[in-house]
């Protein structure tokens, strides 16, 4: 498919009313923290507005805001009634959906968001541009959006194995892996016979060896559960490392641990 041609952004300076600005539940990147907003308000009031938010047209007396919602905020505070505004001209205005998403682009560069804000923006984004692309405006890997999507990412034909054969967290972890839907349904059907901590221990084998064939896989699986559970107590400093390992390597905490701890009993 050939990518459409998007001119350059070009706008004229107007002044509109505050109460004809519009801002939809998508777009909003996060809430806005009343102390970064109160400073803001008073840095405009002593300094000016030195960049108006940027807006395009929806109707006579109607706009949606494409960047720029801690400065509308801070300027409501400021109670005006008109404020200047970077309107889009019509040669370079989006359509509806594509303005939903720009906006939502803009304002997770300007803002430091949630893991809840950044999972609601990569659901909202991905229905609105694909996966890759949203990827891509978050700054994130197609792995790490995937965790970040959840169960939502998962494809209808695995969805269909939930709840009576799979449960919601196997599915989801499953997909997370195996990306390619073939594959992942042989594993479903694989993995359905074998009891809840089997599996879920299956699925931890399978993370850590996606290459491995499905007996290596059970018999590592039954053999992890078989083995001694013990808990080792470390420092904050070394549990943040830890954290922050498990972060890097899109992993979970414990799984990080386990192969620390194989690769030092390996050396010994």
């Amino acid at each position: 498919m050939a990518r459409r041609y998007r001119p350059p952004i070009s706008y004229h300076l107007r002044e509109i009313p505050v109460k004809q600005i519009k801002i939809w539940k998508d777009a909003q990147a996060r809430k806005l923290d009343r102390e970064g907003i109160a400073e803001l308000a008073k840095s405009i009031k002593n300094e000016g507005l030195q960049n108006p938010p940027m807006v395009q047209k929806e109707s006579k007396d109607s706009y949606l805001l494409m960047s720029g919602q801690r400065r509308l905020a801070a300027l409501k505070r400021l109670r005006a009634k008109k404020i200047p505004v970077l309107l889009l001209t019509q040669g370079t205005k989006y359509d509806l959906k594509d303005a939903k998403a720009a906006s939502v682009i803009e304002n997770l560069h300007r803002n430091k968001m949630s893991v809840k804000d950044v999972a609601a923006a990569s659901v909202f984004l991905t229905e609105s541009v694909g996966k890759s692309k949203a990827a891509q405006s978050l700054g994130i890997s197609q792995q790490t959006l995937r965790k970040y999507l959840g169960f939502a990412a998962v494809p209808d034909k695995l969805k269909e194995y939930v709840p009576k054969q799979l449960s919601r967290d196997d599915a989801t972890r499953l997909y997370q892996i195996v990306p390619n839907i073939s594959k992942a349904l042989q594993i479903i059907e694989r993995i359905i016979p074998l009891d809840q901590r089997l599996r879920k221990q299956y699925l931890r084998t399978l993370a850590k060896n996606p290459n491995s064939s499905h007996n290596k896989l059970l018999k590592k699986a039954k053999s992890g559960l078989l083995q001694q559970r013990i808990t080792v107590e470390i420092n904050k400093s070394n549990a943040r490392k830890l954290q922050r390992l498990a972060a890097k390597n899109d992993l979970e905490v414990t799984d990080v641990a386990e192969k620390i701890m194989y690769d030092y009993l390996k050396r010994k």
